[in-house]
């Protein structure tokens, strides 16, 4: 019998090892990132009171593209940032939420720094 890797265990197991460090302050808040098979989502959050300052994702209402690409992807890192200078969040620490820095996930940080957003 072929046994087959638990990837979300995994994933899961790299996230807290990358949760360990990776921390949002009101100051630096932490832009979270999360890929399904068909949407992306990325929220920026401050852990010093677990409270979500911003968000965005491809399946809002209006947004034009898939999240399934890179260039949705892109767009909705251009979104958050737009949204997090609109919040008066200029520097943030990146979560990759154990995605290997790659693809979808790669090309939404890309767009955030566009966008405006240091880190």
């Amino acid at each position: 019998m072929i046994k087959r890797p638990d990837t979300k265990a995994q994933r899961l197991k790299r996230h807290r090892r990358v949760r360990a460090k990776v921390s949002g302050t009101p100051e630096r808040p932490r832009l979270n990132v999360f890929r399904s098979e068909k949407n992306i989502y990325a929220q920026i959050i401050d852990d010093t009171v677990g409270r979500t300052l911003c968000a965005a994702s491809s399946v809002e209402k209006g947004f034009d593209g898939s999240g399934a690409n890179k260039e949705g992807a892109r767009k909705v890192g251009k979104l958050i940032a737009e949204r997090a200078l609109a919040a008066g969040i200029k520097t943030v620490a990146f979560d990759r939420g154990g995605y290997v820095y790659h693809g979808r996930v790669a090309e939404l940080a890309e767009g955030a720094r566009e966008g405006g957003l240091e880190f």
